[in-house]
């Protein structure tokens, strides 16, 4: 393994909650270059020979068992595309835990474009973890533009935690997934831009299969003069049931588009949407006011629980 500078552990701290070498299955990345990676019996990781990224193959009936794909940007000016393959097999239960950090302080922009496509086998479940952090006091910007496909099987179970809190200048995420008969997924989308950031959020389900779900929440915050635009697509071809929903807190001169979308193709099929986007009401502030903060630190703990 090749050693990790100080500002790399902290990226990978910031958006894997790692203070060290993980155990079990894992590939770290760091400036464009694999600085670690190991398999286990049940979990084999293996680079691509045409394109830069990996394959990951999960045996069927693994169960409580952990994979962590992180990568720190630390060089300004470094751009990069990894692809990466998941196929997970039947009657598993595992953990993947990704993101992506930057620390940008040169001139030049940094750029991580991560593609990830999960196949999910039968009656499997995932837990899927993508934080996005950026740092640096370059004017070269921070810039990540995550591409996520799910294909999931009869009766899989899928539940992703996409979070992006900090940093980041630009990016577009966007995030398609297919479901099977009586599959469920779950979204949990965590989104705060401040200064001159953007960031874009694209979200399309397929419910192709009888008894499948979809539940998808998205929660933002747009501060200062940032821009966010929340795009969420639930598409019915089935009997089945899908929910989305967008919440977010607008702030100073910021600015939100929420654009939600439902398309049924079955007459069984049941779609709700719901949104709402607002500024902080007066009355929170001045309940914690009276507890003895200041109306920032107000604002501060009313944002993090939003967020939370």
């Amino acid at each position: 393994m090749l050693k990790m500078d100080d500002i790399q552990k902290r990226l990978l701290e910031e958006v894997a909650d790692l203070h060290d070498v993980p155990v079990g299955a894992y590939n770290l990345r760091a400036n464009g270059k694999s600085v670690g990676r190991n398999s286990t019996d049940e979990i084999v990781i293996t680079p691509k020979e045409d394109v830069s990224g990996i394959d990951i193959r999960i045996k069927d009936g693994t169960k409580n068992q952990s994979v962590h794909i992180p990568v720190v940007l630390s060089e300004s000016g470094l751009r990069e595309t990894v692809y990466n393959d998941f196929y997970i097999g039947e009657d598993c239960d595992v953990l993947i835990v990704a993101g992506c950090g930057i620390d940008n302080c040169g001139v030049q922009d940094s750029e991580h474009d991560g593609v990830h496509r999960f196949f999910v086998g039968k009656n499997s479940r995932m837990k899927y973890v993508e934080k996005h952090y950026g740092s640096g006091d370059g004017r070269g910007k921070r810039i990540l533009n995550p591409v996520t496909e799910v294909y999931m099987e009869e009766g899989s179970s899928v539940e992703m935690e996409m979070v992006q809190i900090k940093g980041v200048d630009s990016t577009k995420r966007t995030t398609k997934a297919v479901l099977g008969e009586n599959a469920h997924m779950a979204v949990r989308e965590r989104l705060m831009t401040h200064g001159e950031q953007t960031a874009g959020s694209v979200y399309e389900v397929v419910l192709d299969g009888d008894g499948s779900s979809a539940d998808v929440v998205s929660r933002g915050v747009a501060r200062e003069r940032s821009y966010q635009k929340l795009d969420l697509k639930i598409v019915g071809n089935a009997a089945c049931s899908g929910h989305t929903e967008c919440d977010s807190i607008i702030m100073d001169e910021g600015r939100i588009l929420a654009v939600p979308s439902l398309e049924a193709n079955n007459v069984e099929a049941a779609l709700i949407h719901e949104a709402a986007i607002g500024k902080i009401a007066g009355d929170q502030l001045i309940k914690l006011m009276t507890l003895g903060l200041t109306e920032a630190e107000a604002e501060e703990q009313i944002i993090n629980g939003f967020l939370k």
